[in-house]
């Protein structure tokens, strides 16, 4: 019988650590061609956006899809889990799952491809998903000091306060957004921006970017001249980066970045790609989202339901 797993339920059983270590783990499986991932397709509403994207991982025996509604300034999340022989096992409220999934991505990203004496961080963007990506790539480095930015002084500040606490870390606003780029090892941008906050005069010898807010193609973080200055650019998917990312598109129209120069992050993790050939490299990782990390994901908390008991039981054949 499949369970219901609403968002406290995977707010109980989802770490930081089983994120990264099972994001780590599909992206191995998608670097041995062992996953199938349907990239995110979307279809307007009255009033806003229909979401759906769709995986299958046959070497962990799952398959599934999540969709999402994006209207009025608020978006509801459910993935879909289904096992290997078709059957529905559970539906789960995916608010927190996507938001911790992503985190991962961009830690897995970090560990293959940032300087390994990395130690200052900069992030600009200090929302929900913000929080995540500092905190699972604190789980991956050391870092003396993290400095943050957004445009709402007082959502910087809170932010602050917040991530300090959380991670033990002194997370210090930013005034300006060069503040949080300029001399440092590794940059998130984590906005929903159409146009760029992040410069490429701003960069410094051996930058690694995470960017994940430019998952449409109207959305812009990078300006042309940062993803020009990356000597590495790495894509979670590049079919869908190719649909949605609009920093690279932008960098395509200006001929500054060739689409056969991105690499997917599945092959750096196995090791058949180097996501940093040399210490002075900038290097990059574009960010989409993809549905294999959202199913492995919830393949990992559905697991660990059943072992606890967690879960409303669903009457479903």
């Amino acid at each position: 019988m499949a369970i219901l797993l609403r968002e406290a339920d995977v707010e109980k059983l989802v770490t930081m650590d089983m994120a990264i270590e099972t994001i780590e783990q599909v992206f191995r499986l998608q670097g041995e061609y062992k996953t199938e991932n349907i990239p995110r397709r979307r279809c307007r509403l009255n009033k806003g956006m229909l979401h759906v994207m769709s995986a299958s991982l046959p070497t962990l025996g799952y398959a599934g899809l999540k969709s999402y509604t994006s209207a009025s300034g608020k978006s509801h999340f459910y993935i879909l889990l289904y096992d290997a022989g078709g059957k529905m096992v559970a539906v789960l409220e995916a608010d927190k799952l996507g938001q911790m999934r992503t985190g991962a991505a961009t830690a897995v990203a970090t560990k293959y491809m940032a300087r390994r004496e990395s130690s200052r961080m900069g992030v600009i963007g200090t929302g929900w998903q913000a929080r995540a990506q500092v905190q699972a790539v604190c789980a991956v480095g050391s870092f003396r000091n993290i400095v943050a930015y957004s445009r709402n002084a007082e959502n910087r500040l809170k932010f602050c306060k917040e991530m300090s606490e959380a991670t033990g870390i002194e997370v210090i606003p930013a005034e300006i957004p060069e503040e949080a780029v300029k001399e440092k090892d590794i940059v998130i941008t984590a906005t929903n921006s159409k146009e760029p906050v992040l410069k490429g005069e701003w960069l410094s010898e051996g930058t690694h970017i995470n960017a994940i807010g430019s998952n449409s193609l109207t959305r812009q973080e990078l300006d042309v001249e940062a993803v020009r200055r990356c000597d590495c650019i790495i894509v979670d998917s590049k079919e869908q980066a190719i649909l949605e990312s609009g920093d690279l598109a932008k960098a395509v129209e200006a001929d500054a970045f060739y689409w056969e120069d991105a690499r997917e992050l599945g092959l750096v993790v196995i090791g058949e790609y180097p996501g940093r050939e040399d210490p002075s490299e900038i290097t990059l990782f574009e960010s989409q989202g993809i549905a294999v990390e959202d199913i492995a994901l919830a393949a990992r908390v559905y697991e660990k339901a059943t072992a606890e008991e967690i879960g409303e039981k669903l009457p479903l054949k």
